[in-house]
């Protein structure tokens, strides 16, 4: 029985990543992280800060995305995001420079709740980033 399916990952700059032997993704959704394997039932959700976690029939992939929107329908799933990196290949000075960028935009006393949130949640994926 086939237990794999399409993945296809897209930035505003270019088709980043693309695959057809997924066997499973995890994302950092907002409602928190969420498995999609072969059949999962239609979805469709918003990304926070975090790790895309891929495994493939032959390995595994993860990346590393600011934010962004996922679509699961017809074993297809489809990731647009302003924002992602391959974990492997991350510039650790883009790190530490988004670590900084973020922990000013804390600072500011306007900011919003939800922006507050995920201005943390950046802060605590990319520094585990920048620990491994």
């Amino acid at each position: 029985m086939e237990t794999e399916f399409k993945l296809e990952i897209v930035s505003p700059e270019k088709s980043f990543f693309s695959n057809e032997k997924v066997k499973e993704v995890v994302v950092p959704a907002f409602e928190g992280e969420m498995g999609i394997l072969k059949d999962h039932i239609s979805i469709i959700s918003f990304l926070k800060p975090g790790i895309i976690k891929v495994v493939l029939k032959d390995g595994e992939e993860s990346f590393y995305v600011d934010d962004g929107i996922m679509e699961f329908k017809d074993n297809l799933l489809s990731i647009l995001s302003s924002s992602i990196f391959n974990t492997k290949k991350i510039d650790k000075n883009f790190v530490e420079t988004s670590i900084k960028d973020a922990e000013s935009n804390l600072a500011s006393k306007e900011l919003s709740d939800q922006n507050r949130f995920l201005e943390n949640e950046k802060i605590e994926v990319l520094k585990s980033i920048s620990s491994n």
